[in-house]
């Protein structure tokens, strides 16, 4: 399958990975990570290789996830050890980017989600387009943003970051470069010659200067004018105070938001809200192993197979989520996941 789906590539001085799964937007399977760890092990390993480079194939997505479906049917087949399996080492994956000693730059150019922005956000550079589309939108389909999302979302400005992971929000290319997602803003139609500049670099020095020679404004943001309100609703440390606050504004932005919400696994909404407030004095690691005991407990829950059949398999977009509101969660519902051991044990690198 990774033959097919990944192609490893050696251009000059460059490391490449190219996903090639266009019409399923390039998704990330199980598969391709265990195809991709190596290599980067490889890579970082030998003195030719400057730098590694990730890309999607196609013009619509650099990845728009993991793969989805996949997860579904082993969520409800029952597949418990390929449900342990792929969070294990997709989050071994990801802290392999972050901990990789040479520059490792990946071009979000199209769909980033999911799992998409843990094989991206991780690495030293992230260089958006004007085709660059990300979202973390997990609360929708009964989960919660995961691969090291809780660090990043955490650590974003303000309190964007549980605006992000709590409402699944799009961003363009202007507000992933603002709010420090991107690292860079590149036309699509330079990609190709900065590659060619890439694969000449010799330096750490040398790549950060070929992407700033080749970087430019991608013009005014989106939610620039809405950030205030953000901060001042989300900022609360209980999502009780959150919702009240969003409720009482007078912005429709404020009521649009509250909607998402309420629309959303109640449940998931909570604990995503939860995880990102602890994520915050937690370390790379330690937020990875939040995570993945999130993941051994809401992968097998009755709201993620709810949302992915609601709106990816039979696409009625009418998910019965439990609880219903999220006046119906309770403590005790949001806490027990994060103090479930898996059966497996804790994630360990």
């Amino acid at each position: 399958m990774t033959e097919t789906t990944l192609r490893f590539e050696r251009l000059g001085r460059i490391g490449r990975i190219v996903l090639d799964r266009p019409k399923a937007l390039n998704a990330l399977t199980l598969e391709q990570v265990h195809a991709m760890h190596p290599h980067l092990d490889l890579w970082a390993a030998d003195p030719d290789v400057a730098l590694v480079v990730i890309e999607g194939a196609g013009e619509r997505a650099f990845c728009a996830g993991g793969d989805i479906k996949r997860l579904y049917s082993a969520a409800i087949g029952g597949e418990s050890d390929y449900l342990t399996a792929f969070y294990r080492d997709e989050y071994r994956f990801n802290r392999r980017i972050k901990t990789l000693p040479k520059p490792y730059v990946a071009l979000i150019d199209g769909i980033t989600m999911g799992g998409g922005v843990g094989v991206s956000v991780h690495g030293r550079y992230r260089v958006a387009t004007e085709r660059t589309l990300f979202a973390m939108p997990e609360t929708g389909i009964g989960f919660y943003p995961d691969v090291g999302a809780s660090f990043m979302l955490s650590r974003l400005p303000g309190a964007i970051g549980r605006y992000l992971g709590m409402t699944g929000a799009r961003l363009g290319p202007a507000d992933t470069l603002h709010v420090g997602i991107a690292t860079h803003y590149v036309d699509s139609g330079k990609i190709e010659s900065l590659r060619a500049a890439l694969a000449g670099a010799e330096s750490d020095a040398d790549v950060a200067a070929i992407l700033a020679r080749f970087s430019s404004d991608p013009g005014p943001t989106a939610l620039d004018g809405e950030r205030a309100l953000i901060d001042r609703c989300f900022a609360h440390d209980r999502l009780d105070d959150v919702l009240a606050a969003l409720d009482a504004e007078t912005d429709p932005f404020a009521a649009e938001t509250l909607a998402v919400l309420r629309r959303h696994s109640p449940l998931l909404v909570a604990i995503t809200f939860e995880m990102i407030r602890r994520a915050a004095s937690l370390s790379f690691d330690e937020c990875l192993r939040m995570e993945y005991r999130l993941s051994q407990v809401v992968a097998r829950a009755p709201d993620f197979a709810e949302g992915v059949r609601a709106l990816l398999i039979d696409r009625d977009n009418r998910p019965a989520w439990n609880p219903a509101t999220l006046a119906d969660v309770t403590p005790s519902q949001v806490l027990a996941p994060f103090e479930t051991v898996p059966a497996a044990g804790d994630l360990t690198f």
